[in-house]
């Protein structure tokens, strides 16, 4: 509990500002995420394997990719009703987002950590958080429109099928490609004249991929 609190001092110093995505940071155990020999690393601000190839997200970047998901003009109505998280990974994010918005659905491609996910949620018993495994490339469509969709891995476009599936007003937050494979953080906000994008700053993700496996 002390170590996670310093993570978020580090957070709050490094201008994390938004009360709401401090708190759940500061609530959701990263350690219960990771393989126990990494416990000791789990709240430094790095990434770690989390197994199949796959990684956990720097802190900071769930931290700033969940304040980005607040910012959508559908959330400034009563806050973020259902949220679409494509790569589930090993379920952290998926735990920090239950906290901050009304219902999520998270996809996974890769059966073993779906199933991983699975066990590392549990003990949390968050009711509002649906465990899908599929291809995220397609999206989850029964669950369309969502408030907001945020992506854990990034290709050169951005599926069409995820542009398809958000509400107007809503917020998209991905990794996208740019030039010589420099990954950038894409925002595209869905208003009632089309999509607006703005790409922020460089990030690194996993590369998106297609099928399940």
């Amino acid at each position: 509990s002390a170590v996670r609190n310093r993570m978020v001092q580090k957070l709050a110093a490094a201008g994390m500002r938004c009360a709401p995505v401090l708190q759940a940071m500061g609530t959701v155990e990263r350690h219960r995420f990771v393989d126990t020999a990494l416990a000791n690393q789990a709240y430094e601000d790095t990434s770690l394997p989390i197994g199949l190839g796959q990684t956990i997200s720097k802190p900071n970047v769930v931290a700033r990719m969940c304040e980005l998901l607040l910012g959508a003009e559908i959330a400034k109505e009563g806050g973020l009703g259902r949220v679409l998280e494509i790569g589930t990974g090993c379920g952290y994010q998926a735990a920090v987002l239950g906290l901050l918005v009304r219902e999520v659905y998270t996809l996974e491609r890769l059966r073993g950590l779906h199933e991983k996910a699975r066990d590392n949620l549990r003990p949390f018993r968050l009711t509002n958080v649906h465990l899908l495994f599929g291809d995220g490339i397609a999206g989850y469509a029964k669950g369309a429109p969502y408030s907001a969709i945020i992506a854990a891995a990034g290709g050169d476009h951005i599926p069409q099928a995820w542009c398809d599936q958000l509400a107007v007003g809503g917020r998209l937050v991905a990794p996208i490609a740019i030039s010589g494979g420099q990954q950038m953080l894409l925002v595209i906000d869905r208003t009632p004249h089309g999509l607006k994008q703005s790409v922020l700053e460089p990030v690194h993700f996993v590369p998106l991929k297609s099928g399940i496996a």
